[in-house]
This record gives structure tokens, C-alpha cells and sequence, in this order.
């Protein structure tokens, strides 16, 4: 029997399998990430809600994993060495989870390094803009009389996504013809662009035509359909 009594967040959100990847997160872009991967993987995980509504990211037992306070964070009980593993920041825990299933990250070294590259773009620049612009397009930023930050995060990614259009160019996905966690990161901020965020008429987003496409080939995976729904559950 695993036991994670000495996480002190299962004290908060006891696990009913412990057995189980455990996950902490929320049905953001960053959350859904890795809900993503642990459903096309297959792995077995027991979701809990973080409720931001409740500070939750911000309670003493969240903050003993993720001291960064922020979704997803996960525990894996089988990790390396067969030792649990704490784990938090959702590029991290991709690469993780893809290592240890041995899917969706190539093996090849150039391959694998063009990969974490795209990987490494979403977490650096697309996930950031885009989550400026939502701010200052849908929430309380709106309200700045100077408009100059809405529109240097709009300016800077509608270039984002114009390099992220570039790529898909005659591409099923970011990689080609293989389905990766460089789609996996990056698909949900862009569905989150025209979709939560409302930012789809000042990005442009439907002018680029290849994401557009893309992010419909990505939502129809059925793995996709269950990430965008991470709820407690059996």
C-alpha cells in the first residue's frame, strides 16, 4: 500500500488512490497541459481541484509541494527509485511524465532537442503574452487609461502566434506528423486566446490559419476532450 501521509498537502486533499499520480490543477492552459498528457499516456492520476476561489494555491498544505503557488502540481508515488516524486511547473512535469512513459517526446537527440525547444518557447513567450494580454484585454487592466501595455502584450503575440502559424505551415502538428508535448503545451494557450480570453478579433487569430486548424486537430483528440474537464472523480 503507498502511503502519502508525510506530503503534508494530502492532509487538504486525501488521496482515495494513492497508488495513483496524484494532480493538483485546475482547467487552465497551464493545468490542462498536463491533464493532456496523463490522458494520452494513459498513466493512472487522481485529479484534485485547486480552488482559486478559496486561495487554495495559497494554503499552507498547497504551498509544502508548490512553494512557487501556482497549477499543476503533481506526486507521483512510483518515481524514480520507486520513492514518491514532488513535482510542480507544467514544462517540467511534461518532460517527466514523457520520459517516464516513453511517449511523446522523440528519442533522437535532434529531435528531442527541437522538441523541448518548442516546449521551452511556449513556457518562455507564448504562455506569458498570452496571459498578459488576457489580463489586460478581459480583466482588470482593461480599465488602464494608458493603453500602451495592452497593446505591446496584443502586438507581441499576434507576432507569437504568426511564428507559431509559420511552423504548422504543410504540418499536421508543431513537429510534423508526430503528435508531441510541444502541441500539448501550446494548444491549450492558443484555444484560451479566442476562446476565455475573448482576444480572437484583436490577435487576429482567425487570419492564421494553420493554428486555427491545428488547435481543431488537437481539441478532437478524445484525451484533449477529457483535459479540458479536470475534475475530482474516481
Amino acid at each position: 500500500m503507498t502511503d502519502l501521509s508525510d506530503f503534508e498537502i494530502s492532509r487538504k486533499w486525501p488521496a482515495k488512490h494513492a497508488d495513483r499520480i496524484q494532480l493538483y490543477s485546475l482547467p487552465t492552459p497551464n493545468g490542462i497541459k498536463v491533464s493532456a498528457m496523463l490522458e494520452e499516456t494513459g498513466l493512472p492520476y487522481e485529479p484534485h481541484v485547486v480552488d482559486f476561489g478559496s486561495n487554495d494555491q495559497l494554503s499552507p498544505e498547497f504551498l509544502s509541494l508548490n512553494p512557487n503557488n501556482k497549477i499543476p502540481a503533481i506526486i507521483d508515488p512510483h518515481g524514480p527509485g520507486g520513492e514518491p516524486l514532488p513535482l510542480w511547473e507544467s514544462g517540467a512535469i511534461l518532460i517527466y511524465l514523457a520520459e517516464k512513459s516513453g511517449k511523446f517526446l522523440p528519442q533522437g537527440p535532434a529531435r528531442r532537442a527541437e522538441t523541448l525547444q518548442w516546449l521551452m518557447w511556449q513556457m518562455g513567450g507564448f504562455g506569458p503574452m498570452a496571459g498578459q494580454l488576457g489580463f489586460f484585454h478581459k480583466f482588470a487592466g482593461r480599465d488602464y487609461e494608458d493603453r500602451r501595455p495592452f497593446e505591446r502584450y496584443r502586438d507581441e503575440t499576434k507576432r507569437l502566434l504568426g511564428v507559431l502559424d509559420r511552423q504548422l505551415v504543410g504540418c499536421d502538428f508543431i513537429m510534423g506528423s508526430d503528435y508531441t508535448i510541444a502541441d500539448m503545451a501550446c494548444w491549450p494557450w492558443a484555444r484560451n486566446l479566442n476562446g476565455f480570453y475573448e482576444a480572437g478579433e484583436v490577435t487576429d487569430f482567425a487570419s492564421h490559419t494553420n493554428v486555427v486548424r491545428w488547435v481543431d486537430t488537437c481539441m478532437s483528440r478524445p484525451a484533449s476532450q477529457k483535459a479540458v474537464n479536470i475534475s475530482s472523480r474516481d
